[in-house]
């Protein structure tokens, strides 16, 4: 018995409460410091997961390619981040709609703040904090190059800074539908990444990943608008409560608060469009003179072909060793014998 509980501690979600309903009691949680020690324990489920899925997968595939050093770093990295997308989306587009948070977009700030998680909503949390958190000492195991350490520790503290900022300020229903759609357009992104690597000259993958990234873009920032415009100023509990978790809808009362934190949303969104548009301009301008230069060497070398011929033509062509003529005929001149 002793054993068992110490084991649910590591393993399932703690803080559970029964909350009265119209049809009886429902079992919710929330967060508390025990959380710490299940992401722990999925902190090693998910460095044993990495682990399989490099020497199962991507290693054989890298066999198979040859790939060079750089390009090796950047498919193993792809490809991790392949496997967690894709199940991360099938999971979290699970979670909302049994959840009924695309049905009911008014639940994303209705009855805020959300103190109290369904169990999948909460498991889905804790494993999201586990897998960023486990990306860390990755950077080590895998032996990243020194030149991208500070790319991925950028990339891991803005996902814990996302995800643990909307758990713990109790605003998991909207970041349930932010990561669903960041996560989507990620995937496509380093799925475009695997197929270019295994086919250069295949970039169709990167442009669905454009027209996903963009739809996304204006998705996120749609749903900010809403969420923080106009759900959490109609919030009716306007007060600051820390005891009860309510932390914000005191401030998006406030209008000049509001619009400030709506023009900052706008900006990092621009920002993140321009790097977009500047990234979608260099490649399709790398794009282009590759098709330059091909083209010149194609037409060089029908050139050269041609003068070849027009040479070959002039001065004859050899047969056995001996110059022979193009009638077949030798070049040189006969002697006419005087009678």
């Amino acid at each position: 018995q002793v054993t068992a509980k110490t084991a649910f501690l590591f393993i399932l979600p703690q803080y559970n409460v029964s909350v009265p309903t119209a049809d009886g009691e429902l079992v919710q949680y929330h967060y508390g410091l025990k959380d710490l020690v299940t992401i722990l324990f999925y902190i090693f489920i998910a460095i044993v997961l990495h682990a399989v899925v490099q020497e199962y997968i991507l290693d054989k595939i890298n066999r198979r390619l040859h790939l060079s050093k750089v390009k090796h770093s950047k498919f193993n990295e792809s490809g991790q981040l392949v496997a967690f997308h894709l199940t991360s989306v099938i999971w979290c587009l699970y979670v909302v709609v049994t959840e009924g948070y695309i049905s009911n977009p008014r639940s994303l700030w209705e009855n805020y703040p959300h103190v109290y998680l369904p169990y999948q909503v909460k498991f889905f949390y804790l494993c999201q904090l586990a897998y960023w958190l486990h990306a860390l000492p990755e950077l080590y195991f895998q032996k990243v190059r020194k030149e991208e350490i500070p790319r991925q520790l950028r990339c891991i503290s803005l996902y814990l800074l996302h995800i643990a900022g909307a758990y713990l300020l109790n605003l998991t229903r909207l970041g349930l539908i932010l990561l669903l759609l960041q996560y989507l357009a990620e995937f496509f992104f380093h799925m475009a990444r695997l197929v270019y690597f295994t086919d250069e000259n295949n970039e169709k993958l990167f442009n669905v990943w454009a027209v996903v990234f963009v739809v996304t873009r204006l998705f996120t920032l749609t749903l900010y608008i809403l969420v923080i415009g106009f759900g959490l100023p109609r919030v009716e509990s306007q007060a600051l409560e820390p005891e009860r978790g309510n932390f914000f809808s005191f401030l998006f009362n406030n209008i000049f608060f509001r619009m400030s934190v709506l023009l900052l949303v706008c900006l990092f969104q621009a920002s993140v469009m321009w790097r977009f548009i500047h990234f979608q301009l260099r490649r399709w301008r790398e794009y282009w003179n590759e098709q330059s230069s091909r083209k010149r060497a194609a037409a060089t070398a029908a050139g050269t072909k041609q003068q070849t011929k027009l040479l070959k033509r002039d001065s004859g062509y050899h047969e056995n060793g001996v110059v022979k003529a193009e009638n077949g005929t030798s070049p040189r001149t006969k002697k006419i014998k005087s009678p």
